[in-house]
C-alpha cells in the first residue's frame, strides 16, 4: 500500500503538469508552442512507429556502449589510483586538467582520431561520464576503513580477494553515486554529439526539425528524450536498491544502535 501511494504521489506532479500544459497550450497562438494534443499525436506517429528503429535505437546503442566504457575505465583506473597515495598525487594534476576540458570541445579532436561514424558519439559520451565515476571511485577506494585494511591483511586474502570482497564492496556507494551522475549526463553527451557530423539519431532529429520549422516534431523529440531520462533514472534506481541493500541494512542497523 505505502509502494502504491509513492507511485501516486510521484506521477502526481507531472500529470498536473500536463493538465496545465494542455489547458494552456490549446489556446495558444505562437507557432513555437504547439497544442498539445498536436505534439502527442506526432510523437505517436513519429517515435511509436516510423522513427524509432532509425534514429532511436542508434542513440540508445550509442548510450549503452559509451557508459559501459566510461565504468569499466573509471572503475579500473579509480581502483588503481585510489589504492597507491603516491600514484594518485602524481596523477592529480593530469586529472584535474583533462577534467576541466568540456567534451563538446573534443568533438572536433575525436573527429579527427576516429572519423564521423557511431565510434566518435561513443567517444564523446565515455569522455564526459568518466570523471564522475573515476573521482568517486578514487575516494571511495581511498576512504577504506583500516580496520578492513587491517582485517583482510590478517586472514592474508590474495590481492584479487581483497578486491573483489574488500575494496569494491566498501566504496560502491560512492562508486554508485559517481554512475547515477554519469548517466544523466551520458544523455546530455548523446545529444550533443548527434548535432554535429550526423545522418541520425534523435539529436540530429530534432536539430533537423528545428532546422526545417517542423515545430511539433522537434517537441517529440524533446518528450522523447525527458521520457527515456526518466526510464533510465528508474531502471538505475532499482538496480541501485538491490546492489545496495546490504548498505542501507547497516546504515538502519547503525542509527538504531545510536538511538
Amino acid at each position: 500500500m505505502k509502494r502504491v501511494t509513492g507511485w501516486a504521489l510521484e506521477a502526481a506532479v507531472p500529470v498536473a503538469l500536463l493538465v496545465l500544459w494542455g489547458a494552456w497550450s490549446a489556446g495558444a497562438q505562437s507557432f513555437f508552442f504547439p497544442p498539445l494534443t498536436d505534439i502527442l499525436r506526432t510523437f505517436k506517429e513519429t517515435w511509436l512507429f516510423s522513427r524509432f528503429g532509425t534514429d532511436a535505437v542508434p542513440s540508445l546503442e550509442r548510450i549503452a556502449a559509451g557508459y559501459a566504457l566510461a565504468m569499466a575505465l573509471g572503475i579500473g583506473l579509480g581502483v588503481l589510483l585510489g589504492s597507491s597515495r603516491v600514484t594518485s598525487e602524481l596523477a592529480q594534476p593530469v586529472l584535474e586538467f583533462l577534467r576541466a576540458i568540456p567534451p563538446p570541445l573534443l568533438i572536433p579532436l575525436v573527429i579527427l582520431a576516429v572519423g564521423i561514424g557511431p565510434a566518435m558519439k561513443v567517444v564523446v559520451i565515455a569522455a564526459g561520464c568518466l570523471w564522475p565515476v573515476l573521482l568517486n571511485t578514487i575516494d571511495g577506494v581511498r576512504g577504506l576503513d583500516p580496520t578492513l585494511k587491517d582485517t583482510a591483511r590478517v586472514y592474508g586474502l590474495r590481492p584479487a580477494d581483497r578486491l573483489l570482497h574488500v575494496v569494491l564492496p566498501a566504496a560502491s556507494p560512492r562508486i554508485v553515486a559517481g554512475m547515477r551522475t554519469a548517466l544523466s549526463l551520458a544523455l546530455i553527451l548523446m545529444v550533443i554529439s548527434e548535432l554535429e557530423a550526423s545522418t541520425n539519431g534523435i539529436g540530429f532529429f530534432v536539430l533537423q526539425s528545428q532546422r526545417s520549422f517542423a515545430i511539433p516534431e522537434m517537441w517529440s523529440g524533446i518528450l522523447l528524450l525527458g521520457i527515456l531520462g526518466y526510464l533510465a533514472n528508474a531502471a538505475f534506481s532499482v538496480v541501485e536498491g538491490i546492489a545496495l541493500r546490504w548498505h542501507r541494512g547497516a546504515q538502519s542497523s547503525a542509527l538504531a544502535e545510536a538511538a
